[in-house]
């Protein structure tokens, strides 16, 4: 299950949210001023309390060269304070295996592992298939609960400088075979979500069948 969130301006103290009825809330969003916009990003439910009506949403941090902090969702994260605000857009499952799905595919990076983490435990046991999750670090791994045919690949990053994601697209692309069958689902950096989609459908795999997103931009490489 994933949303959007919605995060005040560092100069900002009231969060200025686009008016739109139904599901058409871009062009509003994007009418709003830059300098009053505020910054929008993807994330996946990491746990859901509805008792206590409680929501656990996991950041990831990356830091640059000099160990500053990069993205805006960070940023605010790594500042916030009870009481802080912000603004959910509910946008429902993005995970979509057809029923038929021979074998399953899934790709992310750390920002995606809360995502991974609920679709191993949601698949059917007899399911097959190939999860390629990249982390940061070995400290970075958790306890899947995936079945005993999903081949799971931790791809550990360890280089600080390395751009996030691509680690996994290389991972995916010694790939040489996907069923036409198949469904996969590539998330996380930009260019790990659209180049792994173009390389799956090269080997066969209908887009259809693949679901992606880029759930963020590496700022070197947006700033490109």
């Amino acid at each position: 299950h994933w949303f959007r969130l919605f995060f005040p301006l560092p100069h900002q103290r009231d969060l200025r949210l686009p008016e739109f009825t139904g599901s058409q809330w871009w062009q509003p969003y994007l009418a709003i001023p830059e300098e009053e916009r505020p910054h929008c990003a993807n994330y996946s439910v990491a746990d859901y309390r509805a008792q206590a009506a409680e929501l656990d949403i996991d950041f990831v941090v990356h830091r640059g060269p000099t160990g500053e902090i990069e993205g805006r969702a960070a940023v605010w994260a790594c500042g916030a304070r009870t009481g802080d605000t912000l603004a959910l857009l509910d946008q429902g499952i993005l995970f979509d295996c057809p029923q038929d799905a021979s074998e399953v595919i899934v790709v992310a990076d750390e920002t995606g592992l809360p995502a991974t983490a609920g679709i191993m435990r949601s698949l059917p046991r007899g399911a097959v298939g190939r999860l390629i999750q990249e982390i940061p670090t070995d400290g970075d791994r958790r306890e899947l609960d995936a079945p005993a045919g999903m081949r799971v690949s931790w791809v550990v990053r360890r280089d600080g400088t390395s751009v996030p994601g691509a680690a996994a697209l290389r991972e995916l692309r010694r790939l040489t075979r996907a069923d036409a069958t198949g469904y996969a689902f590539v998330v996380g950096e930009s260019t790990l979500a659209t180049e792994g989609r173009r390389h799956l459908h090269r080997l066969g795999l209908p887009k259809e069948r693949i679901t992606f997103s880029g759930f963020w931009k590496h700022e070197a490489l947006a700033a490109a």
